[in-house]
């Protein structure tokens, strides 16, 4: 008897367009789940909300999007928002949250000088729970958090096909690569879902070669096991991939040509 087959849509939830890195990934491991991408540009940039602000924001709209569509899990993708919201958020909803979080750990284990910094937006650095992840994994080493002001718009400008300046870009990293006790720098975290997006331009804005971590395929990993995905079936199955904005102000051909690149077929506002 062939066993039934689960077909899956997630949400992966974004302020912007960063967590575009993590619904990458997700469709490399597991191309038969539908995405439900949803960017709350109504509300970008998440930095300069409150935590009180940030949870009533983030239910708002993950809500509404609950209440619209057949979610199966949602993936916060966003470090910002994760830092804050997730017991919030599963307080309020009975299906699982997955959040994205500085990816401390894994750079403590693959740094070899033990001097690591970690590229994040200002509200993601001054977090209390940054701090006790470096506490926790990284307290052998030298850590520099960087408070990226303007990394996560510029990510999102380079994306809408617009001109970024590399010099821009060099201007926002370079307080990543130090040197401290004869040993440099060579482990950057990725400490926002919009910098996987331009990594490119990150490695060419680089003084030096770093490994920089990008924490995607981990939570990749976590919300397929949350779901207790199995794999892809042998034949191939057509997933649907949707995305919405939370302000139409952002709907635009060069945006929806972000989106069609990356696979979501279709471009809506959704309704609060």
């Amino acid at each position: 008897m062939t066993k039934a087959v689960k077909s899956y849509n997630v949400c992966v939830f974004d302020s912007g367009l960063g967590g575009l890195s993590v619904a990458r990934e997700l469709r490399q491991q597991a191309p038969d789940i539908s995405i439900t991408y949803c960017a709350d540009n109504a509300g970008f940039p998440y930095g300069n909300l409150s935590p009180d602000e940030l949870i009533e924001r983030t239910s708002k709209v993950v809500g509404g999007l609950i209440a619209r569509e057949q979610i199966d899990a949602v993936v916060i993708a966003c470090n910002t928002a994760s830092t804050v919201v997730m017991g919030a958020l599963r307080e309020r909803f009975s299906l699982p949250f997955v959040g994205v979080v500085p990816a401390v750990k894994p750079a403590a284990e693959m740094t070899r000088t033990g001097t690591i910094s970690i590229l994040a937006t200002p509200g993601t650095i001054k977090r209390d729970y940054t701090q006790n992840l470096i506490e926790q994994f990284a307290s052998e080493c030298h850590v520099t958090p960087v408070a990226c002001g303007n990394l996560a718009h510029l990510c999102e400008v380079h994306l809408s096909g617009q001109l970024v300046e590399q010099a821009d870009i060099i201007l926002e990293i370079a307080p990543a690569f130090v040197e401290h006790e004869g040993n440099r720098t060579d482990t950057v975290v990725l400490g926002c879902t919009h910098y996987p997006l331009v990594l490119e331009m990150l490695e060419r804005a680089s003084p030096w070669p770093v490994w920089f971590v990008n924490p995607s395929a981990a939570v990749v990993r976590r919300l397929l096991d949350v779901l207790d995905y199995e794999g892809p079936v042998k034949e191939a199955i057509n997933s649907t991939n949707r995305a919405c904005l939370t302000d139409s102000k952002g709907l635009d051909p060069a945006l929806s040509a972000v989106f069609l690149r990356e696979g979501f077929q279709n471009l809506t506002i959704l309704s609060l």
